[in-house]
Formats: structure tokens, C-alpha cells, sequence
């Protein structure tokens, strides 16, 4: 007996500019104990067919246009809304993607823990509390009995994802729906928290709904998986007969679009070496409580970029990879040590200094739409450095900005368009193009495909490798997705708590690798049934 049946779902959005089809004709089962991954590109309907559920969509502009969803015999897409309250993180818990912006940062973590707990159980804040403890310590968070009474701000990403499992396990429910809960965690993280998730799905008979755009952690975590594209069922079947053996074209080019073994293009990477890095140090001041402290992101970091040579730097998410990468371009002022670019030293030169060594040194940050300035066009964007470092006249910008359009592989048509009016993939083209409208020598690609559906990541890296060889660029790529380090780069470092433990050229490392956190890393990526494809 299926504890969820969703039968011939249909949602869509009535907008100013007309209607939308969201969700078309969806079905499907679950029973309890096991684990359904719905997966497709953002836009596919994956989140808004699980919020439907629940009565989350906002209404208007949403409207469910026809369906049923029936959960213990209750068609939940006829229930009120005080009938979904009893419903909602009683019966039915959800995990959604951001932790930080899910929890009310105004409240302690045992606060908004014992919440639903009283509304729906009406046990005593006492007892509550208790059991509160017992799930922190239960979902891994150490020292639960004096973390309970912290801020979210307080907790790294995983911890407070580990908060947000905790939270919706709280009142036993039956079904958890997990809305791309790892999308933003580091690969050892994301490995955790899977697990987690099943230990606690096997240990309290859960149902599970596994949102995601990342194949590796579907075929890690479901029983089934559902393919969705642009509203509509592509294909369902077992984790293994879909990963073996699927039937849809759209199935086989998300397979297709996972980063698998090495780059194809020729190691162009040469002798004569574009940086040398020697005892690089960054230290940050911290105060607290009046007492002024130290806190060394970088530590004593020594290591050679050569010409033409795409340099992977990998680790977690406080290892100090970014922060590397911006002490190298003097954006972060190192606090000791060399860096010298070209034969000439960059360490201790003011901002006025750096300027023609800015043009030759260039940066892709991670958020693109945090980095792009929102009231400048795409024109003005790609125009700006032109004209800053006298590359381009009024009379000759206009052909160049038009040709980076063309090298990142947008239209030329969109360039009197705002940043908002461009996907995610789409924005991080257009910071590509902002990076290398200079030709610069040298650039640092700072998590630059993390956020991205598995298709639109292929399609950034392979851009970044046909720009690599086309403008004979030096690169050093930071992430923390070893799989993609692994298809794009020659050589890669292995950063822990500020210092480089391990480098190596990428096969050497990937089939032998020497420090026992380097073999952790490569431990958690991508699970058997993916990497034998």
C-alpha cells in the first residue's frame, strides 16, 4: 500500500505575460521506507510538483490545474489550509535547499527546533528540549546540550543542515521531502549528509522525496528516480536500470554531462613557469570580547604555475582556497611571502601599482550575479575594462565587446540586456567574457560551476578549455568537486587548514594519491554506479 500516490499532477503560473505550464501530468508512488530522487535541470518542475503538495506555492499565480495526491487516504491538493498546518512538518517534513536563509536567524536553534514539536505534539517546552538534544546529538551536531541554545550563524553549512534534518525529523514524521539539500555543501559534507539521511530513513521507516539536479547523488541516495523536463515525466524506473541502461535521449545527456575521467584537449603546459608563489601567508584580525587574535587562512603556501598549465586547487570550504586565490591577485594583501608573476614581484604593490598587472591577472568569481554590477548593460559590463586599460576606443569597443559575446557563446543581440535578465549559466558566460575581455595570461576560476545544473557546468567547462587554448591562457581553477578538477586540469593541489598537503598531475593523483586527506576527498566523490558508466 503506497503511503504517497500522486496521480496526473498539473500546475501552472498565470503571469501578466501569460501562462505557464509548471508541472504536466505528473505520477507516481512511494511507499514507506523508500526513497524516490526527482531529477531535471532548474526549471524541470521537480521543487514546484513537492511544494504543490504541501500547499507552498503561492496562490495566485499559481494554480493546480488538476491531479490528486493522496497521503494516508487524505487527497492533500483538497485539504484547507488549517488541515495542511496539522499536515505540514507533522506528517509531512521538508529540507529545503539553503539552511541559513530557512531558518529565522533572530531565534536559537532549540527555539525553532521545539516549535513544531509543541504545536503539533503539545508536550511540555521541558520535555521538548529533550528531545530536541537527543536529535542534535542524533544528526551528528557535537555538544548538543550547549549548541542548542546557539544562532544559525553559528553553525558552518553542513552543521546547519544538519540543524534543518534535525528540525524536520523532530516530530516523526512519515514522509521527508529534501529539496537539493546538498547542492551548496563540499563533497565530504554532501557525503555525510547523505548518509545521514539514509541511516535515519532505514532507522525510522521514512519515506523519502530527494530533490535534485546532480545524477552522482541521486544514484548515491533513491530507489527510484523520476526525470523531469520542462514540466513533463521523461523517465522512471529503478536507480540501476536508469543509470545502466536508460531509454530517454534527455536521460542519456544528463549521464553524458557528468565530468568523467580526464580532458581530452593535449597537456600544453610548458617548463618556463608564469608564477612562483614562495612562503604565502595571510592572516586576518580578529577581536573578540576585547581580545585581539589571529586567524592564519593561508599558511606558508609554495608552488609554480607554468605557461599554458590549468592548475586545480581543491579542499573544503574553509581550507583557504579562495582566499589563496585572491592573496595571489593582491586583492587580500598577503602578510608575508613572495609572489612573483612574470619575473616581476607583486607582493607589497598599493592598488595604484597593480593596475597594469590587473589587466594581465583576472578573476571568475563564484556568484556571477553577485559580481556582475545589476544596473550595468552587458555592454557596459564587457566594455568597462576594455576601455579602462586603453584597450578599445569609443569607435573600437563595440566590435570587440560583440566578439566576446561570440567567444562565450551568447548573442550578440542580448548586449543591451541587464544581469537578471540572464539564467545563472548564462550570467557566468557573461563574467567569463568580462575576465578575458583584457587577454589577460593568468586567471583564477574561483568555484566557478558549483551552483550550475550538470549540462549547463559541462558547457561552462568546456568553454573555459576551448578559451584556455584559443587565448593561451594559464589558469588555476579552485573547487571542491574533484571530478570536475579531475576532467579540466593538468596538475592539482590539496589544500587543508591553509596549507598544500599534496600535488600531483591529475591521473598520478587520482590513482595514487599519498596523504590520507587527499584519499578522503577522492573517497567521497561520485558513487560506483556513475564512475563504471
Amino acid at each position: 500500500m503506497p503511503l504517497l500516490e500522486v496521480n496526473h499532477l498539473s500546475v501552472s503560473f498565470h503571469t501578466r505575460h501569460g501562462v505557464v505550464k509548471a508541472v504536466n501530468n505528473i505520477s507516481f508512488s512511494l511507499e514507506p521506507g523508500q526513497t524516490l530522487g526527482i531529477v531535471g535541470e532548474s526549471g524541470s518542475g521537480k521543487s514546484v510538483c513537492c511544494y504543490a503538495l504541501l500547499g507552498l506555492l503561492p496562490s495566485p499565480p499559481a494554480r493546480i490545474d488538476s491531479g490528486s495526491a493522496l497521503f494516508s487516504d487524505t487527497n492533500l491538493l483538497n485539504c484547507s489550509e488549517s488541515e495542511l498546518r496539522l499536515i505540514r512538518g507533522n506528517k509531512i517534513a521538508m529540507i529545503f535547499q539553503d539552511p541559513m536563509t530557512s531558518l529565522n536567524p533572530f531565534m536559537r536553534i532549540g527555539e525553532q527546533m521545539i516549535e513544531p514539536l509543541m504545536y503539533h505534539r503539545k508536550i511540555s517546552h521541558r520535555d521538548a528540549r529533550a528531545h530536541a538534544i537527543a536529535l542534535l546529538e542524533e544528526v551528528g551536531i557535537r555538544n548538543p546540550t550547549y549548541t542548542i541554545d546557539s544562532y544559525p550563524h553559528e553553525f558552518s553549512g553542513g552543521m546547519r543542515q544538519r540543524v534543518m534534518i534535525a528540525m524536520a525529523l523532530i516530530a516523526e514524521p512519515q514522509l521527508l521531502i529534501a529539496d537539493e539539500p546538498t547542492t551548496a555543501l563540499d563533497v565530504t559534507v554532501q557525503r555525510q549528509i547523505l548518509e545521514l539521511i539514509n541511516e535515519l530513513r532505514r532507522k525510522h521507516n521514512l519515506a523519502v522525496i530527494f530533490i535534485s539536479h546532480d545524477l552522482g547523488v541521486i544514484a548515491d541516495i533513491a530507489d527510484q528516480v523520476l526525470v523531469m523536463k520542462a514540466g513533463y515525466k521523461v523517465e522512471q524506473g529503478s536507480v540501476h536500470s536508469l543509470f545502466t541502461n536508460p531509454s530517454d535521449g534527455y536521460t542519456k545527456q544528463l549521464l553524458a554531462a557528468i565530468p568523467r575521467g580526464s580532458k581530452s584537449v593535449p597537456d600544453r603546459s610548458t617548463d618556463s613557469t608564469l608564477l612562483q608563489v614562495q612562503n604565502l601567508t595571510t592572516r586576518f584580525k580578529l577581536y573578540d570580547r576585547g581580545q585581539r587574535n589571529e586567524f592564519i587562512a593561508v599558511d606558508n603556501v609554495g608552488f609554480s604555475l607554468y605557461r599554458g598549465e590549468v592548475l586545480g586547487l581543491v579542499g573544503e570550504s574553509g581550507s583557504g582556497k579562495s582566499t589563496l586565490g585572491r592573496s595571489l591577485l593582491n586583492l587580500i594583501p598577503p602578510s608575508s611571502g613572495s609572489i612573483v608573476f612574470d619575473g616581476d614581484q607583486i607582493v607589497g604593490k598599493n592598488s595604484n601599482q597593480m593596475k597594469p598587472w590587473r589587466r594581465r591577472m583576472q578573476m571568475i568569481f563564484q556568484d556571477p550575479y553577485a559580481s556582475l554590477n545589476p544596473r550595468m548593460t552587458i555592454y557596459d559590463t564587457l566594455a568597462e575594462p576594455l576601455i579602462l586599460h586603453g584597450l578599445a576606443s569609443k569607435q573600437s569597443v563595440e566590435m570587440q565587446v560583440l566578439k566576446l559575446m561570440d567567444d562565450v557563446g551568447l548573442a550578440r543581440a542580448y548586449i543591451r540586456k541587464y544581469p537578471h535578465e540572464f539564467s545563472g549559466g548564462q550570467r557566468q558566460r557573461i563574467a567569463i567574457g568580462r575576465a578575458i575581455a583584457t587577454k589577460p595570461e593568468f586567471v583564477i576560476a574561483d568555484e566557478p560551476v558549483s551552483a550550475l545544473d550538470v549540462t549547463i557546468q559541462k558547457q561552462i567547462l568546456e568553454l573555459l578549455l576551448f578559451l584556455v587554448e584559443r587565448h593561451n591562457l594559464s589558469m588555476l581553477f579552485i573547487s571542491h568537486d574533484l571530478a570536475v578538477v579531475r576532467f579540466l586540469c593538468d596538475r592539482i593541489m590539496v589544500m587543508q587548514h591553509g596549507r598544500i598537503v599534496e600535488t600531483a598531475a591529475t591521473e598520478t593523483m587520482w590513482s595514487s594519491p599519498h596523504h590520507d586527506y587527499t584519499r578522503k576527498l577522492l573517497s567521497s566523490t561520485a558513487s560506483p554506479l556513475i564512475l563504471n558508466q
